[in-house]
Formats: C-alpha cells, sequence, structure tokens
C-alpha cells in the first residue's frame, strides 16, 4: 500500500514508525491515562520538524506534501491518536490555512515559529450552538478603526493549553449570512482571552480540549486572514486538508488495531488450538484487512489530489467517511477477538476502541460527509 510514495516518503515513514515504537507507543497508556502529551515528546517531534513539515522551506518548514506527511500521520496515530491529533491541526489547519490565505506579512510572521514547534496552531471554529451549521457562528470581530475587537465562545479547541497561535472564525457583518464570516490570528497571552478546563473525552485522551473565552480581545487589523467575509469559504476549502488528516489518523488506529487482533488471535487457546485458526477469526481478520486498504486508497487518493491542485471536496469527504467508519469496525471486530481482555484497559486495543469513535464526529460528523457527497453529485 505504499506505491503512492517515494522512497525518501518511505525513508520518512519508516523514522516516524521507528520514534512511534520506541518513545511514543510505550507512554500511550500513561497519556491516555494522564490525559497528556509530555513536553518532551512535542519537542523531540519539533526537532525532527514534524510542526512545519508541509510548511514552506523559505519559512523554515520541510516543505513535504500533504502525501508524505500522511504517511507520517498514521504511524505517529497508530501509537497514539491524540498525539497524531495534535500534529494534523497544527499542520493541516492551521499552518495550511496561513499557507494558502495569509498575506506575506502573516507568513513572515507566524510560519517559522510554528514550523520550529515555538508556537502551536489551535482551529477554532466550533461554538456551543454551532457545529455543522458554521453560518451560525456567534463570535463577533468588531472594526474599531485601528484593530478588530473579539466576543464570543469557541469550543472543542484541540490544541488549546498549547497552542500560541489560534486561528478564529467570527462574524464581522452578521447579517451577510455566510458572506459576513471572516479569519482572523489570535495571539496566547492577549488581554481578554481566557483558557477553560480540560474536556474529559472519552478517547483521545492524549490530546488537549479545551474551550477559549474572548472578551474584547484586542486584534490588529494585519491579523485579519485574507479578505473580509472570506472566512466561510477557507473554512470549507481548509476542511479538505483536515478531513484528510483524520482519515489518516482512522488509518493508524485501525491497523494499530487489526495488529493487535492478529497478534492475540495466534497467541490465544481454546479448544487446544489458538484461535487463530478458526475460520470465524480469520474471516474477522481478512474483512479488517480489506476495509483497511481500502481506506488507504481512498484517502492516498484525496491526498494526492490536494497535492496536485486538483478539486477534491469530494474525494476528502469519501475517505473521511468510509476511514472513520471502517476505523469504528476494525477496532470493535479486534476488541470482539480479544473477548473479555478486549474489554481490559491493560490491553492496547480497549484504547483504540475508544479513540476511533471521535472519527465520526470531528472534521464534519458522518452525516456532514453524507452531504457533501450527496451535493456534490447532484449538483448537476
Amino acid at each position: 500500500m505504499d506505491f503512492y510514495l517515494s522512497e525518501d516518503d518511505l525513508e520518512l515513514k519508516q523514522m516516524a514508525r521507528d520514534l512511534a515504537d520506541k518513545r511514543i507507543y510505550p507512554r500511550a497508556m500513561e497519556m491516555d491515562e494522564e490525559a497528556k502529551t509530555p513536553q518532551d515528546l512535542i519537542d523531540e517531534c519539533a526537532e525532527l520538524g514534524y510542526f512545519g513539515f508541509t510548511v514552506p522551506e523559505e519559512y523554515g518548514g520541510l516543505g513535504m506534501s500533504a502525501t508524505t506527511f500522511m504517511g507520517v500521520l498514521e504511524e505517529i496515530s497508530a501509537a497514539s491518536a491524540g498525539f497524531g491529533i495534535m500534529l494534523s491541526v497544527h499542520n493541516s489547519l492551521t499552518c495550511e490555512i496561513l499557507k494558502l490565505y495569509g498575506s506575506d506579512e502573516l507568513k513572515q510572521k507566524y510560519l517559522p515559529s510554528m514550523a520550529a514547534g515555538e508556537k502551536i496552531g489551535a482551529y477554532c471554529i466550533t461554538e456551543p450552538d454551532a457545529g455543522t451549521d458554521v453560518v451560525s457562528i456567534k463570535c463577533t470581530a468588531e472594526d474599531k478603526g485601528d484593530h478588530y475587537l473579539l466576543n464570543g465562545t469557541k469550543t472543542f479547541v484541540t490544541n488549546a493549553i498549547h497552542a500560541g497561535v489560534y486561528i478564529v472564525f467570527a462574524k464581522t457583518d452578521p447579517e451577510a449570512k455566510h458572506k459576513g464570516l471572516s479569519t482572523f490570528v489570535v495571539e496566547a497571552g492577549v488581554d481578554g482571552l481566557t483558557i477553560g478546563q480540560p474536556e474529559k473525552k472519552c478517547g483521545i485522551r492524549a490530546s488537549d480540549t479545551r474551550e477559549i473565552n474572548m472578551l474584547d480581545v484586542k486584534v490588529p487589523k494585519e491579523n485579519l486572514i485574507g479578505n473580509l467575509g472570506d472566512g466561510f469559504k477557507m473554512c470549507v476549502g481548509i476542511l479538505n486538508s483536515g478531513r484528510v488528516g483524520v482519515s489518516f489518523q482512522a488509518i493508524g488506529i485501525a491497523q494499530a488495531a487489526l495488529n493487535e487482533a492478529i497478534k492475540y488471535s495466534q497467541e490465544r487457546v481454546q479448544f487446544g488450538k489458538p484461535i487463530s485458526k478458526f475460520q470465524a477469526i480469520q474471516f474477522k481478520l481478512a474483512e479488517m484487512a480489506t476495509r483497511l486498504d481500502a481506506g488507504r486508497l481512498l484517502a492516498y487518493r484525496a491526498a494526492q489530489l490536494k497535492d496536485e491542485g486538483k478539486p477534491c471536496h469530494r474525494e476528502s469527504s469519501m475517505s473521511k467517511l468510509f476511514c472513520a467508519q471502517m476505523a469504528n469496525f476494525v477496532v470493535n471486530e479486534a476488541v470482539q477477538i480479544h473477548g473479555g481482555y478486549g474489554y481490559i484497559k491493560e490491553y492496547a486495543v480497549e484504547r483504540y476502541f475508544r479513540d476511533a469513535r471521535v472519527t465520526e464526529l470531528y472534521e464534519g460528523t458522518s452525516e456532514a460527509q453524507k452531504m457533501v457527497i450527496s451535493r456534490d453529485l447532484l449538483k448537476g
């Protein structure tokens, strides 16, 4: 399944696998239980350039393709899906939106420190009453002449406590519906910006997720990304990157679960022989592996289309829809193969079972992906 990757890509993927196996996976249970990612692991990945994977070299990044980064993301997510989503949100959403839509001044100001992992990015769009319905966002940005004044609340903010940069979507013209949404860079530590307590999540617990509140937060005029009213267009476009990222997170989780299921089935003896000798188990493994490979094909197709600058709205949604559902199927079967042990925290499949669930929820629910796909099919 690596035929989409060059020799250099494969080498980077193998390096990521070694890092994941030796440094991340041994601490994954601890990270899950303590609900945090250790700073030393963040620093180690920063030194390797993982926070600037797709940032152009002129801004201090590695300048790699989305396809290359996704191979790395799969390996990291297989070890810790929570850590994987930190890298995905930072690269696929926050760095990406600045790279695609930011002014030269914004790129020079933020991308070098973001590529170095000195300023981690957070993407702030969801609100208590606005999820899939982006137009219903209530956060406002009022023009005060030499600055904007932001007020509002954002929920489910990944990387909230780690972030040095927040990408915030806010209404600049509440009467203009989707054309009244704009996008801003908000720096951590500014007056009026407060960070809530960590959410107590079912899975991806190593990932920091919180609410942030903005009360009369002053944002310089030059921190507007793109033009006024372009926020909705940016949001829709950039989510293609995020959805491909979640696809590979799901693939990583599923691959890890399949590996554990194969290993366990060969070790677990019942009725005098390993359970892998029973056709019922063999058929489960066959179905798991087939769906996993199908998901990879969809995900790499979407990543390649993005790298080629071709439209990939439908393809990224197909990828995210299928890979998220596939991951939940695979981890459920992995737990089933483990029997009662699969329900015990001592076994990694219990964590994969919890981690996989969110892939059908964030970056657009599975239902939202079906809306995107069907509308594209029917647009004529």
